[in-house]
């Protein structure tokens, strides 16, 4: 799964996924700092206990295990992650982020990087964008001042890009899409505009609802060969909404006016998508401290708290600096870029967490590691796509799974739910 960071330039993004990331990437206050896009990984808490809580449970249960001790740095947890963590039976889920480089308007006109940036994006499965909320920016990224633009207007020129870049590509092969409805009807538009549009991410559902939504827009619409280009755009703008909505990321909210978001706020939510102000600085300036040992802070968490090291290390410089990061995270809620991330895969990407294994009775793999992956999957998803998402090979080769909770077998047809454990038997 891949989520692209948006938006304008100088407005936060190569903050967001350093902080997200914990990696380093160029950050610096200029448009076009990013010039090719920075893919990384980051980790997000599950919203579900790890399944190693009821396998101790369990083990406790059955005299097999004592009970968890104060001194267990890991609080319990028994799984092995191959990726990501399990502290306190919160396991954490690898996500892959892409930060794309700064848009500018006429992007699709190939401006700054142009349709290689619009080409980026096709690759995500989701849109951050990146509004600075404190309106300090103007258009193409220069700082001019808090207070001086409004955040709805960037994200109006970016839907506005994304529409009028999926308007060329319709443009360009109009006449034979036009044909092709003269002599298929319905049909032939629909399988047009998706086989145009399938190279950025578009499904047959997608444009379906997109021209559903379309029509009813337009009451008297007449026949595709009379559409006039504004009719056409028109189109666009509603395939942009069901190909790429958008999340926003109201970045800069730590030093925004009161109020200053409110009306992009009921814009994006009139759109489907979901806003969360965020404070990237305060991200990155925590999960630095975290790393260097000073505070205790978890991924999405609402503060945090000093460690031993940091109890007795820091000066009185730091100290003030966290007691303001501290004040900060009261105001906002936290950071609010772990809680949009979140929400996205679980509300926009309809994601469970599933748990394969080799080993239903011990809930381990191969190598004997204790539920070592634990994989984002569609919501509807069955045993035997499931299977497929491990390696195509077992999905090839599916007989039958097995549900590790119960010991019952189930078919290829099952629908999986949140934080099922599931072994899979398949020809090898």
């Amino acid at each position: 799964m891949r989520i692209g960071l948006v938006g304008k330039p100088n407005v936060g993004k190569s903050t967001s996924f350093a902080a997200l990331t914990e990696s380093s990437v160029e950050i610096a206050n200029y448009p076009f700092t990013t010039i090719d896009p920075n893919v990384g990984v980051t980790f997000l808490p599950a919203d579900s206990p790890c399944p190693c809580l009821s396998l101790r449970e369990k083990r406790e249960k059955d005299g097999r295990l004592e009970a968890t001790s104060s001194v267990d740095l890991r609080g319990g947890s028994l799984c092995d992650p191959r990726t990501g963590t399990c502290i306190a039976h919160c396991r954490t889920i690898p996500v892959t982020l892409v930060d794309v480089a700064g848009l500018v308007p006429g992007a699709h006109d190939g401006k700054g990087r142009g349709n290689q940036f619009l080409n980026d994006l096709s690759q995500c499965d989701a849109l951050i964008q990146v509004v600075d909320a404190s309106g300090g920016t103007d258009i193409e990224g220069n700082p001019i001042g808090p207070g001086s633009c409004k955040p709805i207007e960037e994200y109006e020129f970016l839907i506005e890009e994304l529409a009028m870049w999926i308007h060329g590509i319709l443009d360009s092969g109009w006449i034979r899409g036009v044909r092709r409805v003269q002599a298929e009807g319905e049909r032939g538009l629909l399988t047009y505009l998706n086989g145009q549009l399938s190279g950025i991410g578009s499904t047959e559902n997608a444009v379906m609802n997109a021209l559903d939504n379309f029509r009813n827009e337009h009451n008297d619409l007449g026949v595709p060969w009379d559409w006039d280009t504004s009719i056409r755009i028109s189109l666009s703008h509603h395939l942009r909404r069901a190909i790429f909505p958008l999340c926003v990321a109201a970045n800069k909210a730590d030093v925004a006016d009161a109020g200053s978001w409110d009306s992009l706020s009921k814009r994006v939510e009139s759109d489907g998508g979901i806003l969360v102000p965020t404070s990237a600085d305060s991200e990155l300036a925590l999960r630095r401290a975290a790393k260097s040992g000073f505070i205790h802070y978890p991924p999405g968490a609402q503060n945090f708290t000093l460690t031993e090291q940091g109890e007795s290390s820091l000066n009185d410089a730091q100290r003030k600096g966290l007691e303001s990061l501290s004040e900060r995270l009261n105001r906002l809620g936290g950071t609010g870029l772990v809680e949009l991330l979140s929400r996205i895969i679980r509300e926009r990407l309809d994601r469970i967490v599933a748990y394969p294994v080799q080993d239903e009775g011990h809930w381990t793999d191969g190598d004997g590691r204790v539920l070592p992956d634990a994989l984002l999957v569609k919501r509807g998803t069955t045993s035997k796509g499931l299977a497929y998402s491990v390696h195509s090979d077992l999905g090839d080769g599916f007989i039958r799974a097995v549900d590790a909770r119960t010991g019952r077998v189930i078919g290829a047809e099952q629908e999986l739910s949140d934080n099922d454990v599931i072994k899979i038997v398949a020809k090898t």
